[in-house]
């Protein structure tokens, strides 16, 4: 899949500011909500600048947000990136720090100046995740309670809270230590892709932490999301299958084809596409080293309802 962006530089970012960190956006075919994340990130007092990834099939969306103040960068890939579209933004960035959102995210003012500081006070930090407050009521997302939780112990050289997991559009990353992890991967193209990115920055040095200082506003639209928990079960599997011992990964799998005998919505189409990505993912499966693969298994019980508490759908322990 081509992933050349076909239109360049649109804007300038903004006099002032914080020049630390990028805030990329992914987005396809809701130029409304675009729109309203794009003013959220306008009125920053960090005023970063912001690279989109336009993954819509018309003009529609670079006719809406042409022209916006905060706009920096508009790439627009000549196929559909999916989470992709992520690693294409941070390879355009050009500030070591890059935060992400969706266009049905944005970050509160502050959040982007501390992230940055924390950056650049832990030099082994690879990424921060963030608090995620859900809709106009602000209301907590249940990751939060997850990541909160993780029975990682402690290291002297992060803040907050060791993880495994984060939510993909509430994060920020060192951009040296996602290109060199790889960014999301491309097997998994979208849904659950989180778990990956973070096993990997994991297996490579580099610290993944929770700081609940740090708040991101997510305002998810359900129209259009009715693929994400065929994608999620689906990318499980393969993630089991790229990186956890053949046990773990036989585990998932067989849940997978149980649920699939059960007719449960969406396993079916998950295991046909799990079973035609499953060469590839043999290719390119390396395991994790022993530390890292210790601290999945602690949130594999914590997953399991063991004593750190059950987990969500996404993220910390899959």
């Amino acid at each position: 899949m081509s992933t050349e962006p076909v239109l360049g530089r649109v804007g300038r970012p903004a006099a002032g500011g914080d020049r630390r960190i990028t805030v990329a956006v992914i987005t396809r075919d809701r130029a409304a909500s675009l729109l309203r994340t794009l003013d959220a990130l306008a009125a920053l007092p960090e005023r970063p600048p912001v690279i989109v990834v336009d993954n819509s099939r018309d003009d529609r969306t670079r006719r809406a947000v042409r022209g916006h103040p905060a706009l920096t960068r508009l790439l627009r890939p000549t196929a559909n990136t999916g989470a992709l579209g992520r690693n294409l933004a941070v390879r355009h960035a050009r500030t070591p720090y890059v935060a992400f959102s969706d266009d049905d995210s944005w970050w509160e003012p502050g959040s982007l100046a501390h992230a940055a500081d924390l950056l650049d006070r832990h030099p082994r930090l690879g990424l921060l995740a963030a608090r995620t407050l859900v809709g106009d009521e602000a209301a907590e997302d249940p990751l939060n309670a997850v990541l909160a939780a993780s029975p990682l112990p402690p290291e002297p050289d992060l803040p907050g809270r060791p993880v495994l997991g984060f939510l993909g559009c509430a994060c920020v990353v060192r951009r040296e230590a996602f290109l060199a992890a790889g960014g999301f991967h491309p097997l998994l193209f979208f849904g659950g892709e989180e778990t990956l990115l973070a096993y990997d920055l994991a297996a490579r040095g580099w610290g993944v932490a929770y700081e609940p200082a740090l708040r991101a506003r997510h305002h998810p639209e359900d129209h259009g999301r009715s693929g994400r928990p065929f994608l999620v079960r689906r990318n499980h599997v393969l993630t089991t299958c790229l990186r956890r011992p053949w046990p773990v990964a036989l585990r998932a799998a067989a849940a997978l084809a149980l649920a699939a005998a059960r007719d449960h919505p969406g396993a079916r189409r998950a295991l046909r596409e799990t079973l035609a990505r499953l060469p590839a993912t043999l290719a390119r499966r390396h395991r994790l080293p022993p530390r890292v693969e210790h601290a999945a298994r602690l949130l594999d019980r914590q997953a399991a309802g063991g004593p750190a508490g059950p987990a969500g759908e996404e993220g910390v322990a899959r």
